[in-house]
């Protein structure tokens, strides 16, 4: 079974082998020993988590679903019944939280304080949740150096909504996915039900052009497309073809 994971005062794991951030950063001084990196950014919906993994298994690279530690902070506040309106105590529970990714499953497993919370990590009110903590700069500065410390050879395939512009803006690779609204909503529908959740369409397409709105109107890292990113628009495409069309972007023979 492959774990990642990232605990407290950021130290990051993969099958055993611990990652610091100190020596992340002594890495970049040599440019022939720095992992590289393929960011994936793009708002709810638009498949980037998906599309990420499958890269990430046919490159043999490691994958970092960045939303799935929002997500993590954002439950282990919630059973600790933090204030959301406290900053310093949604800081402290950002430090305080081990976050652990289990990779070889037909899908990515989180544990949180050890405890496997993938289903209630995917939550509509969890992303929710997430997204205005997200807002919060000291909890985006502690995860910071906790990302980072995911950069490891052969390489890291990145998500979230600031990857490229932010977490990794020396990526060698950065691509930008989207779709419209309403085929993020269907997709999402679509996603829950198979999973036995009931959701309302237009609820959840409210919900999805809200948290659009929070995430592109934040101060600290919103989100939006790094300069040097490819912009794919997946409405209306397959997994399977967008997932080519991020592949055909690699000089990187696929393992």
């Amino acid at each position: 079974m492959q774990k990642a994971s990232v605990g407290a005062g950021g130290a990051g794991s993969w099958s055993g082998a611990v990652v610091d951030p100190h020596n992340a950063r002594m890495n970049n001084e040599n440019p022939s020993s720095i992992p590289p990196v393929l960011t994936i950014d793009g708002p709810s919906g638009s498949g980037k988590g998906t599309v990420s993994r499958m890269v990430a298994q046919r490159l043999g690279w490691h994958y970092l679903d960045s939303g799935a530690m929002y997500r993590a902070v954002g439950v282990a506040a919630g059973w600790a019944n933090l204030d959301l309106a406290d900053p310093a105590a949604l800081v402290r529970c950002t430090f305080d939280t081990q976050i652990g990714f289990v990779e070889d499953t037909p899908e990515l497993r989180v544990l949180v304080n050890g405890v496997d919370a993938t289903d209630e990590l995917r939550l509509e009110t969890t992303g929710a949740l997430a997204s205005a903590i997200a807002a919060i700069p000291e909890v985006r500065a502690a995860l910071k150096e906790r990302q980072r410390a995911f950069r490891e050879l052969p390489g890291l395939v990145a998500d979230g909504r600031d990857m490229g512009t932010v977490i990794f803006p020396d990526a060698s690779y950065k691509v930008f996915l989207t779709a419209s609204a309403e085929e993020r909503a269907q997709r999402r529908h679509k996603q829950l039900k198979d999973k036995g959740v009931s959701v309302n369409f237009d609820d959840l397409l409210r919900e999805i052009m809200a948290r659009d709105a929070r995430d592109a109107q934040r101060t600290v890292a919103p989100l939006k497309p790094a300069d040097d990113a490819v912009l794919i628009d997946t409405t209306g495409i397959g997994i399977d073809d967008v997932v080519a069309r991020v592949m055909d972007l690699l000089p990187v023979p696929a393992a």
